[in-house]
């Protein structure tokens, strides 16, 4: 889970590429901020220059004084520790022995310790903990029977064994950046006169909208005018793969807001109304819907909000489309690896595309048989290319580590396909599908009317909890995953304690912590009667014992006894319900975090990106 960036360029067009280095790597900072480092090629000199450190970005550029050095071409990279402490030895660029290649990488390499063992058997000297370092020393040991560095570094991807992301700068070649990937994601951006090479495409944004998603196993290198991939030792034409970006620079900054986090909850109203207009055109959703519906089981996984997300579609499955579905968390999958999933559908979610854990559960259903549906927020990414479908959320790019507007995106675009599998299977007719997802076009609305209704509220409800140290955030129903997620963002941006549960298993163990002034957050779903009367209920057993009771949610719930503070987002039936209720729940999150001095578009010992087991 870290970020690289490599720039080269042809001095007549780019004089000096180090500020697109710094400003790149800025917009890669979510994925990783323990370190960061800048592998440069001075103009005058042509010498390789290395400066990285343990910091945040802008730390390191202004304690080494990177921008006033003139560069024709660069690597940096911002790292989320895997291998090695957080220190400058262990930051990126590493080095070889004569500090002429520089390496920098975004994932694990499985044999490194077998290969750092054979390099130091050979006399090279590493100076980290890395397992990135043996790349390089690799290179220029590989470099001694090679032809050239080009030789060398084909031979590389031959003996390296993981998940990576790799550009590699060497300083008797500088107008050329080799790279790699396997498994972790990377992007080239071709320019006019330079290209470039990085983990995501909101990093090159600013410098061109034209680009090329490697796959798995492929490797290359790319050249002021030139792009070459290899894969197997056999060329890859590429031109027909070229992704023309429609996002502006504007959506990857934060657009005058204090944080990401609260532009992307605020952006929410914009972008499900863009997700729903992609979606009511989109042959993919009609495609997935027909595999789910003639599927005998249906399986649904994701991690962490996509996993929340996968509970929702569970949740309308056997609601709307009456078809039962088993969910997993991605990392678990484990316990499904022994069944044959032949006539079997996985639902895979991931915002970025590139979930390891994700990626690795898909691989394994389909080897066993099952088929894939992908909901992706990337295009061209690897969980999409390797599944059968591919249904898009566009919700943009999301910069702050903690998932709001992609969330929803999720549920809309997992909804639209629950409604048209219920079509699919006749659990609904024509009309009452036309119903129902005219009825999703409004989910912009909701999320609006949420977050006008509650942003007062929500700012003296996070003032009054800011000294609280546990929350319980309970919920029935639709109001179960809700009331996951909310209780991840809490924890997640505020670092204070929250958990969820249904709201009935509270009296089977977690109404022993209950006390005076205990916080429970109830998460409220538009009811039937009986859940209305067991919401109640519940409300009542925790007040009983001095419980300081909240309650987000609609307006059907107004009446409820026993509670302290309400918000209410209005009224909104089952479908519309969940972009309602979200944003307030965000927004208490980041607002918590606020009031206590953190930063909530970078939590500590999170990356927006897993990509490592």
């Amino acid at each position: 889970m870290c970020g690289i960036v490599g720039v080269v360029a042809d001095p007549e067009v780019i004089n000096n590429v180090t500020s697109m280095l710094i400003q790149g790597l800025k917009r890669l900072e979510y994925r990783g901020y323990d370190s960061a480092g800048f592998a440069l090629v001075e103009c005058s000199t042509g010498k390789l220059l290395v400066f990285k450190d343990r910091g945040r970005i802008d730390d390191v550029v202004k304690a080494y004084g990177i921008s006033r050095y003139c560069s024709i071409s660069g690597i940096a990279h911002t790292r989320w520790a895997t291998h090695g402490e957080p220190s400058q030895a262990n930051a990126h660029p590493h080095v070889d022995c004569r500090d002429e290649i520089a390496v920098v990488h975004n994932g694990i390499i499985r044999n490194f310790l077998e290969l750092r063992r054979l390099l130091e058997e050979k006399g090279h000297r590493l100076r980290s903990e890395t397992d990135t370092e043996v790349i390089a020393h690799l290179l220029e040991e590989y470099l001694k029977t090679s032809e050239s560095m080009w030789d060398a570094f084909r031979k590389l991807v031959k003996v390296i064994d993981g998940a990576y992301a790799i550009a590699v700068l060497y300083a008797r070649e500088p107008h050329r950046i080799y790279f790699a990937r396997r498994v972790s994601p990377l992007i080239i951006g071709l320019g006019e006169g330079f290209n470039m090479v990085s983990s995501d495409i909101p990093s090159m944004l600013q410098y061109t909208r034209r680009f090329v998603a490697l796959n798995d196993g492929e490797y290359g290198y790319i050249e002021p005018y030139h792009l070459y991939i290899e894969k197997n030792g056999s060329h890859v034409e590429w031109r027909h793969r070229i992704i023309t970006a429609t996002w502006s620079i504007e959506d990857a900054e934060k657009g005058g807001y204090p944080h990401y986090m609260l532009k992307e909850i605020m952006e929410q109203p914009r972008v499900l109304f863009e997700t729903y207009t992609g979606l009511v055109s989109s042959r993919e959703v009609e495609e997935a819907a027909k595999l789910i519906a003639e599927a005998g089981s249906v399986f649904v996984t994701g991690a962490g909000t996509s996993f929340h997300a996968g509970l929702v579609f569970a949740y309308y499955m056997s609601r709307i489309a009456g078809k039962p579905v088993i969910p997993f968390i991605s990392s678990e999958y484990a316990v499904f690896k022994n069944i044959d999933h032949t006539g079997s559908v996985l639902i895979a979610i991931s915002q970025s595309g590139e979930t390891i854990d994700t990626l690795q559960a898909l691989r394994g259903f389909r080897a066993s048989g099952g088929r894939v549906v992908a909901v992706s927020n990337v295009v061209g990414s690897t969980i999409p290319r390797e599944s059968d479908i591919a249904v898009y959320t566009r919700a943009g790019p999301e910069i702050g580590v903690a998932a709001t507007k992609t969330f929803l995106t999720q549920v809309l675009t997992l909804s639209m396909i629950a409604l048209a599998t219920a079509l699919y299977s006749g659990s609904l007719t024509k009309s009452e599908y036309r119903e129902a997802t005219e009825r999703l076009k409004d989910a912009g609305r909701a999320a609006s009317t949420g977050i006008n209704r509650s942003i007062r509220q929500v700012e003296l409800l996070a003032s009054s909890l800011r000294n609280k140290t546990n929350i319980y955030v309970l919920g029935r129903g639709l109001g179960v995953p809700l009331s996951y997620e909310a209780a991840l963002k809490i924890k997640e941006v505020s670092y204070l304690h929250a958990e969820a549960y249904p709201a009935g298993e509270s009296k089977h163990g977690p109404i022993a912590l209950v006390e005076k002034d205990f916080p429970v957050v109830f998460v409220a779903t538009p009811p039937e009667a009986e859940l209305l009367e067991k919401i109640q209920s519940n409300v009542m057993e925790m007040k009983s014992r001095g419980a300081s009771t909240i309650l987000v949610g609609t307006s059907s719930y107004l009446e409820l006894e026993g509670v302290d503070f309400a918000i209410d987002v209005g009224s909104f039936d089952e479908i519309l319900a969940p972009y309602a209720l979200v944003p307030p729940l965000q927004l208490l999150a980041y607002r918590l975090a606020v009031v206590l001095g953190r930063d909530p578009d970078k939590p500590r010992n999170l990356a927006k990106t897993v990509t490592v087991e």
